[in-house]
């Protein structure tokens, strides 16, 4: 039997340490503000008032708010997340991140990125967090497909 208290404790500490891992990084790049080069690496603060891939830019508004419906929706529709321990975490790594970009929006008016690799847009922990918990998620949904199918073909057998 799945223990909720223990369950929903996971997903917020989860949750609570990506938020403030993606702050303190901020916070650092802010304070440092760090001009580290190496041949495919650099650290450094950069502000964006978009989205990913610098989409929607000068849309802070709309993506605060947004990010602040999605955070609500995840968070009503708690009960509904699977009780595995891997979708538990790819969901408050999810929300983690969404909630850490959030608080730059609504009290920056951007989001700090700070990684670059140069061939690829700057981000940050909460975009890390953001992405790996998609990738997560997508492979988990994958998984569950397939298993479905086996167990159909098992059963037509």
């Amino acid at each position: 039997m799945v223990d909720k208290k223990k369950e929903y404790r996971f997903f917020s500490v989860v949750t609570m340490v990506v938020i403030v891992l993606d702050q303190l990084m901020k916070w650092l790049t802010l304070k440092i503000n760090p001009q580290w080069d190496w041949s495919f690496l650099k650290i450094h603060m950069v502000t964006n008032t978009g989205a990913g891939f610098g989409i929607l830019q000068d849309k802070t508004l709309l993506l605060a708010m947004f990010s602040f419906l999605v955070a609500v929706v995840i968070v009503w529709n708690y009960r509904k997340i699977p009780a595995e321990r891997f979708t538990q975490f790819c969901v408050a790594l999810f929300l983690g991140g969404v909630l850490g970009n959030f608080i730059d929006r609504a009290f920056r008016g951007h989001v700090i990125d700070f990684i670059d690799f140069k061939f690829w847009p700057a981000f940050n922990v909460a975009d890390m967090a953001i992405s790996i918990a998609v990738v997560g998620l997508i492979w988990y949904s994958w998984r569950m497909g397939r298993e479905k199918k086996l167990d159909k073909r098992k059963s037509n057998i």
